[in-house]
Formats: C-alpha cells, sequence, structure tokens
C-alpha cells in the first residue's frame, strides 16, 4: 500500500460494501475511502464505517474516512412511467409543489426556485445533457420553460442554474443531520458541496467545534463563486476538491482544466490537501481496462501535484472496484518516477510571524533532502501542521510523520507522501530521534548508510512549534 505518495479516494457503495471488497481496494491501494451521504441509510454508513475500522486495526493501517454532505443539490421529482422525453421548443412548468412530473409539469425540490430565477436564465438537468431556457415566473411557485436542447428525463436527476444566484443555505436540514451522524462516528475529513464563500466553512467549522470533534473540512469547488472567492476559502478550509462534475456544467467546460491547475498551484502554496475528483476512470464502471484519455487524466493530476484522485462510480458502483485501483495505481507509480513530480518551491512568507520558523525549517528540510538525496523527512508533530507543510513542497524523500495525537493518525492519510505512526515516548530530543531511526529502519522504511532528515521542537517535552533540524545517517 506505501508505494506511492498520491493519495487515492475511493467512495463506496453497493459494490463495495462487503468487508472482503473493502479489503481487496485497501490492499490495492486506497488511503481514503468516501461516504457519500447523497446515498444510503445510517444503518449502511455506520456499518461500512466500522467495517473500515476493523480492516484498519487488523492491517496496522490508517485509513481515513471523508463524510461527503450532499449540500444543496438541486433535483427534479418523480417522474412517470420511467422518463419523459422533453421535445425542442416545448415548454415545460417547473413547480415548487410536490407532483409526479409529467410532460407539462415537473417537480423541482428547490422551495425558492421561482423567487430566484428570472426570464432568459438556463437551466440544466442531468449533468448538463438537458438544456432549458427560462420563459417566465410567477415568483410564486411555478416557472415555465423553453427546452432548447432536449431528451428523456428521468426521476430525481440533479439540476443546475449556471446564471442563478440561489438563496439556498449551504448546509441543508439534511446535512445538519448527516453531519451530526459523522461526527458522532469520529470521521476525520467532512466534505462540504457547493461551497460558495469562506463563510460556508465558517459555518460548517463552528458546528464542529461545538460538537468537540477534530474533524477537518474539504472544501468541494463546484460553483463558478467559489471560484472567485478561492484565495479566502484556502484560509480557512483544510483541503479542497476539484469535483469537476458540477463544476463543469456549471462553468463553461472548457474552462475546467486551466481551472484545475490554478487550483493545484494555490492549494500547494497555501500548504492545503487537494484531490482531483470525477469521471476519472468513467470508463470503467463497466470496462476492464481505461481509455487512454483516462490514462492521461490521471497522470496529468498527480503531474500538476495533487494531493489525492478519486475515483466516485467506478468503485461505488461499477464492475470492477478492485481494478479500477489496481490500474490508478499503476499510473500513479510510472508518473512518481519521474523527477518533474517533486521540489515545488513555495518560500515562507516572512509576514507570517507565528508561523515563519516552523515553515522556514519545512522548506530548508526540503531543501537539503534534495542537495543531499535524503531517503526520508521525519517530523514529530501534535497537530499535523508540519506534516502537511512539509507535503506541499513535494519533497522526493518519504515524509514519516510521528504522533501522539491519535485523532490525527487516519486524518493524515490523505496528505501527500505522507505516513503516519503513533508515537508517544518523549525523552530527550536525541533519545527519541535514535528510537524513531530505529523503527524506521526495523520496519524496513529505511536502510543502514541512508540519510535522513529529522525536525522537532526544542524542548522537545514542551510539543511546540518545530525549531530544529538534524541530519544523520541510519547506522
Amino acid at each position: 500500500m506505501f508505494t506511492k505518495k498520491t493519495k487515492i479516494v475511493a467512495t463506496l457503495g453497493p459494490a463495495t460494501s462487503t468487508k472482503e471488497v473493502i479489503t481487496q481496494i485497501i490492499e490495492a491501494g486506497v488511503n481514503v475511502c468516501r461516504v457519500n451521504f447523497s446515498h444510503g441509510s445510517y444503518n449502511d454508513h455506520e456499518k461500512t464505517i466500522n467495517i473500515i475500522r476493523e480492516i484498519s486495526i487488523e492491517k496496522k493501517l490508517n485509513v481515513a474516512i471523508l463524510a461527503d454532505l450532499q449540500g444543496p443539490k438541486i433535483r427534479v421529482g418523480e417522474i412517470e412511467n420511467n422518463g419523459i422525453l422533453l421535445e425542442n421548443g416545448k415548454d415545460i412548468i417547473f413547480t415548487s409543489t410536490k407532483c409526479i412530473g409529467n410532460l407539462t409539469k415537473v417537480y423541482i425540490s428547490y422551495q425558492n426556485f421561482p423567487k430566484d430565477v428570472s426570464p432568459g436564465e438556463t437551466i440544466l438537468l442531468d449533468d448538463g445533457k438537458l438544456n432549458l431556457v427560462i420563459k417566465s415566473t410567477n415568483k410564486k411557485d411555478e416557472v415555465v420553460a423553453t427546452v432548447v436542447h432536449g431528451g428523456k428525463l428521468s426521476s430525481n436527476k440533479g439540476v443546475n442554474l449556471p446564471n442563478t444566484k440561489i438563496s439556498l443555505p449551504c448546509l441543508t436540514p439534511k446535512d445538519i443531520e448527516d453531519l451530526n451522524f459523522a461526527l458522532k462516528m469520529d470521521v476525520p475529513w467532512i466534505g462540504l458541496s457547493f461551497v460558495r464563500t469562506a463563510r460556508d466553512i465558517i459555518e460548517l467549522k463552528h458546528l464542529i467545534t461545538e460538537a468537540k470533534s477534530d474533524a477537518r473540512v474539504v472544501a468541494k469547488i463546484e460553483k463558478p463563486e467559489a471560484i472567485k472567492e478561492i484565495d479566502d476559502i484556502l484560509k480557512v478550509t483544510d483541503a479542497i476538491m476539484v469535483a469537476r462534475g458540477d463544476l463543469g456544467v456549471e462553468i463553461p467546460f472548457q474552462q475546467v482544466p486551466l481551472i484545475q491547475k490554478m487550483l493545484v498551484k494555490k492549494s500547494m502554496k497555501a500548504g492545503k490537501p487537494v484531490i482531483i475528483a470525477t469521471q476519472m476512470m468513467e470508463s470503467m464502471i463497466e470496462n476492464i481496462t481505461p481509455t487512454r484519455a483516462e490514462v492521461t487524466d490521471v497522470a496529468n493530476a498527480v503531474l500538476d501535484g495533487a494531493d489525492a484522485v478519486m475515483l466516485s462510480a467506478e468503485t461505488s458502483v461499477g464492475k470492477h472496484p478492485v481494478k479500477v485501483i489496481e490500474n490508478m495505481v499503476k499510473i500513479i507509480n510510472d508518473v512518481e518516477s519521474h523527477e518533474s513530480v517533486y521540489n515545488y518551491e513555495f518560500a515562507p512568507e516572512e509576514d507570517n510571524h507565528d508561523r515563519y520558523i516552523t515553515d522556514s525549517i519545512c522548506f530548508n528540510a526540503c531543501r537539503l533532502a534534495q542537495r543531499v538525496n535524503a531517503q526520508a523527512i521525519v517530523t514529530m508533530t501534535f497537530s499535523g501542521y508540519t506534516a502537511f507543510k512539509i507535503s506541499s513542497f513535494r519533497p522526493k524523500a518519504w515524509i514519516f510523520v510521528f504522533t501522539g495525537n491519535k485523532s490525527i493518525l487516519n486524518m493524515l492519510s490523505l496528505v501527500w507522501g505522507v505516513k503516519a505512526f503513533y508515537y508517544d515516548k518523549y525523552v530527550s530530543t536525541d533519545h527519541t530521534i535514535a528510537d524513531i531511526k530505529y523503527i524506521l529502519k526495523k520496519e524496513g522504511f529505511v536502510k543502514t548508510k541512508d540519510l535522513i532528515i529529522n525536525i522537532a521542537s526544542v524542548p522537545i517535552s514542551e510539543k511546540g512549534q518545530a525549531n530544529m533540524m538534524k541530519l544523520s545517517y541510519i547506522e
């Protein structure tokens, strides 16, 4: 499992619901299991989370769990006869009053829809496959739209409104219930869908703090508003996800590649993990091998510097969940054999007085590791900060994190190049460093004559910010 630096996030579902299959995908290379709250019951999710934890204990692994909140996803309601055919040029009514949809009227789950939209705005259905334009609204409960590009519309398909400023809250009542369940299950990562501003993250973090939880937040970037606000979002979130499915519907699809690259670069500079998601190996839902375009897509995400690549339907409902992980690992390993993946340099900002010394230690440890071809950079941390920071520079050396804080062990499995160990014997700096070197050699992560760099805070017993760096051989 620990042969690659880029992490793999796999969405669990009916195809990956048994302990046997979850064990196989974890052994094949999954670092983070995504539990999608858009589907399934709490009983299903609890069973899945417990299975992941059992496997982690049995295999002595730290597998992270990402609880992905649905967010204000707008959907159409139930449609008669397993679907209707929308014809170009015909009008259809969207209503906020519940009904079974037919060729004249369809229910939409967004109650303020008639108030928020204006004539001339676009409605996209089913990931943009169907395109309609708003003709009129009574501002109360009905909107008339004309079909521009029609096709089959079936029950519960998603709705995107790229020109409309929607008034829905970022956290719906369902999200708050789901969040409470996820925090009760002690999940280390919470994904927030359809983030628009930094305030959405702050609101979620407030609820997490109130629940006395250490969970971290992944901001899912899938709205044009989020791209405009990205610098403020990166200041308050713990990680981001480039959710290309809805993003590619909400903005012109040709803009997605450069936005993806921009988001990865900004995340690395901010020292925040970044996940690339959606349709990475889509053809493997059915097929035994990916398309060459998909192989290139995964490879490009790794070359750009993504912390993690994510699978959705490929592992949740696909026919070959284990094979898709194996193929993804092959792509990652091949790309990571190339020097261009490593050694990004973002010099520490001098005006960040709180972290300037720690940031400088991490930055120069990575520079030194490159110069002397060190096998590993080893850090001791309680908050996880130095792990995130060292990782953001993408050193070729492995990043080994030793912590006495059990709550961050699984969380760090999302972070590029990091392997975490539980360690709570802080005697003196020299003794601790010698002990850690012994553990790494015994476990086979380093060998005699390897150079390693240790980062620590002195005095070590105070568990303060990193202020010391030591280069030494393994004896």
